[in-house]
C-alpha cells in the first residue's frame, strides 16, 4: 500500500491590524492577514464552498474586494502555482496571480493541511501583495449588501494602529469600479498556442480563466489566445473552426473593440462561443442591451432553465452585469437559458447564424461540471458532432 503524506503547515502572516471601511461610512474592524497595505475596490460576495486557490485567480475578480461566505478559510492551503500540465497551462489556478484587491473571510484556518500543500493562504497573499481580514461576519455583510447592492470599499492591513478618517477621505478620491478600464490588465498581449493540432479555436482573451483552454484541449482543439482587442481580420487569419469570446471583469461596454469583432463574427456566421462577459459582448454585438446587477451572481449552486428541454443545471458564475431581458424581443438572439431564483438572462441562441453565448461558467473550475456540454455544443456549431477526444 502506498502512503501518502499529508502536509502541515502554520500561518506567519496573520493577526495583524485590519480595518474594512464602506463608502457609506460603516467601519468593520477584524484581524488582518497577508500583505500590509491598503486597496479600494468594489465589495463583492461569493457563496461558493471551496475553491478558493481558482476563485482568488479568476480575472473577472480584478478590481474587486472578495467576501467568501463560507465561513472557514484556508484549512486546506494553497497548491504549488509552478506546476504545469502537458500544454504549459497551470494546473490548479485560473490564471498567473491572484486577481483579487482583497479578500474577506469569516475565519482564517492558520494551520493548513493537505496532500497538495505547498502554502498557506496568508502566505500565499503575502507573497502576492494582497491583504485580507478575518473575524468579519461575513453572514451579515452578505445581508448587507444584497440589501443595498455592492459598493465600493477600503481594505486596510496595517503592522499598527489604523488611521480610519484618512482611509475614508481616500476612498472618496478613489476610481469607481464602474469606470475602471481592466482590459490592458487582464488580457494577454500577445499570441499564446496551445497544443499543435490542425482544428484550431480562437480565444479571444478578455479575461479569460484557464479552464476554457483546458476544456477546449481535451476536446483535441489547438487553441490560440488573442488580445481582447484582436480584430476579426487577425481571428481570421488563423482559419479556427470557431471562437470562443471569454470570460472577464468590468463593464462590456468598455470592451468596444471586442465588441466589433463580435459583430464580424457573427455577420461572417463563424461558430462563435460567448462566456460571461463573452455573452454580454456578443449580446451587445446583436443589439441587446446590459445592464449592472444589484449584487451579482458569484458562487456555484446558481440554478439555470434550459428552455430548449426544461431542464435545470446547477452552474458555476461570476459576473455583475448581465443582459437585459427586454432587449431580446427587438434583437437578433433568442432566451436559450434563464435563472430559476430571479429570471434573469443566462444563455441566447442566435436566430439565424452560429453563435451562442451563455452567462455561466461551464468550465467550472471551482464549481459543478453540470455544463460542460456547452463546450461540444461549440462543437456541433463547427460542424463536429463530436470532436475527438485526447
Amino acid at each position: 500500500m502506498t502512503r501518502v503524506t499529508i502536509t502541515t503547515k502554520k500561518s506567519s502572516h496573520a493577526n495583524k491590524f485590519g480595518k474594512l471601511i464602506f463608502d457609506d461610512g460603516t467601519v468593520l474592524e477584524g484581524a488582518g492577514f497577508g500583505y500590509s497595505t491598503t486597496v479600494f475596490g468594489e465589495i463583492v460576495f461569493n457563496t461558493g464552498m471551496v475553491g478558493y486557490p481558482e476563485t482568488l485567480t479568476d480575472p473577472s475578480y480584478s478590481g474587486q474586494i472578495l467576501t467568501l461566505t463560507y465561513p472557514l478559510i484556508g484549512n486546506y492551503g494553497v497548491p504549488d502555482p509552478s506546476i504545469k500540465d502537458k500544454d504549459g497551462i497551470s494546473k490548479f489556478f485560473e490564471s498567473e496571480k491572484i486577481q483579487i484587491r482583497g479578500l474577506v473571510v469569516h475565519e482564517l484556518s492558520l494551520t493548513a493541511s493537505h496532500w497538495n500543500l505547498s502554502m498557506t493562504l496568508d502566505e500565499w497573499m503575502y507573497n502576492e501583495k494582497i491583504p485580507g481580514i478575518s473575524g468579519i461576519d461575513t453572514r451579515a455583510l452578505t445581508k448587507k449588501l444584497r440589501d443595498g447592492g455592492v459598493m465600493m470599499a477600503a481594505l486596510v492591513v496595517s503592522d499598527s494602529e489604523i488611521d480610519v478618517e484618512k482611509i475614508k477621505k481616500q476612498l472618496e478620491s478613489a476610481p469607481k469600479y464602474n469606470d475602471e478600464k481592466f482590459m490592458d490588465t487582464v488580457s494577454t498581449t500577445q499570441e499564446e498556442v496551445y497544443g499543435s493540432e490542425e482544428k484550431t479555436v480562437v480565444v479571444v482573451d478578455t479575461g479569460a480563466k484557464n479552464a476554457i483552454l483546458r476544456n477546449l484541449r481535451n476536446l483535441g482543439y489547438k487553441v490560440i489566445k488573442l488580445p481582447w482587442n484582436a480584430s476579426f481580420e487577425k481571428i481570421k487569419s488563423y482559419n479556427p473552426k470557431g471562437v470562443v469570446i471569454s470570460n472577464g471583469p468590468g463593464d462590456p461596454q468598455n470592451c468596444p473593440d471586442t465588441i466589433q469583432t463580435a459583430k464580424k463574427l457573427i455577420e461572417n456566421n463563424i461558430p462563435t462561443l460567448g462566456i460571461c462577459l463573452g455573452a454580454q459582448i456578443i449580446g451587445l454585438a446583436g443589439n441587446t442591451e446590459t445592464y449592472k446587477l444589484k449584487y451579482g451572481h458569484r458562487g456555484q449552486n446558481k440554478p439555470c432553465i434550459n428552455l430548449e428541454n426544461n431542464q435545470i443545471y446547477v452552474t458555476s458564475q461570476n459576473h455583475g452585469y448581465g443582459i437585459n431581458p427586454d432587449s431580446l424581443n427587438d434583437s437578433e438572439f433568442n432566451l436559450w437559458f434563464k435563472n430559476a431564483d430571479d429570471k434573469t438572462v443566462e444563455g441566447i441562441k442566435h436566430k439565424t447564424q452560429n453563435c451562442i453565448a451563455v452567462q455561466f461558467h461551464p468550465e467550472a473550475a471551482p464549481g459543478p461540471y453540470d455544463c460542460k456540454f456547452i463546450f461540444e455544443e461549440l462543437g456541433n456549431l463547427m460542424g463536429e458532432e463530436k470532436a475527438a477526444k485526447k
